[in-house]
């Protein structure tokens, strides 16, 4: 997705492009390899991201390669790379994303899992809640979003919204200013 944001119609910036040796670390220097040199450049990846400022430094410091054979990598890489994440919607993007959260959570003890509700159990809370229209939805911890997903399915599923109670956008903004 960072890599379809570099083309046009966004034409942004990318976030990391090259190390301090000049060598190019983007999504294209991924692509263009294989073998020992494609997993020895992904792990030089990795290793520069963690390096990083900010969340970006944060989010890749422990990281690890875990992908020990490199047609495995190449492999993976090309999938990625064959979908236009930036036409997906947002919500299979949710989805993919709360599943590698589980699965993280099923193969590590702690880790994600003391932050990731499980969809159906999202789903049968929203149905025991019963919202509607109107009311206010809090989850104060958020995480990926998935209980306001579920609890929108619900209502788009069960009312007939007008245009009024679909466009929240102007009231919410009104309340959050006098919090």
């Amino acid at each position: 997705m960072a890599d379809e944001q570099t083309k046009p119609p966004y034409n942004r910036k990318s976030i990391i492009s090259l190390d301090r040796d000049g060598k190019a670390l983007d999504w294209p220097s991924l692509i263009e390899k294989d073998g020992d040199a494609l997993e020895n450049h992904y792990r030089h990846i990795l290793t520069e991201l963690a390096r990083t400022d900010g969340m970006l430094g944060v989010i890749f410091r422990k990281s690890q390669n875990k992908i020990q054979d490199p047609a495995k990598l190449k492999r993976i890489i090309y999938l990625i790379d064959g979908e236009t994440w930036m036409g997906m919607d947002i919500d299979v993007k949710g989805e993919i994303y709360e599943g590698l959260l589980q699965k993280n959570a099923e193969d590590v003890k702690g880790g994600a899992g003391q932050y990731f509700t499980p969809r159906p159990l999202i789903k049968a809370m929203v149905e025991v809640m019963r919202p509607k229209p109107d009311m206010t939805i809090c989850d104060p911890a958020c995480g990926t979003g998935g209980f306001f997903l579920a609890a929108h399915k619900y209502l788009s599923e069960k009312y007939r919204l007008d245009r009024k109670q679909k466009d929240f956008s102007a009231s919410t903004r009104s309340q959050a200013q006098t919090l």
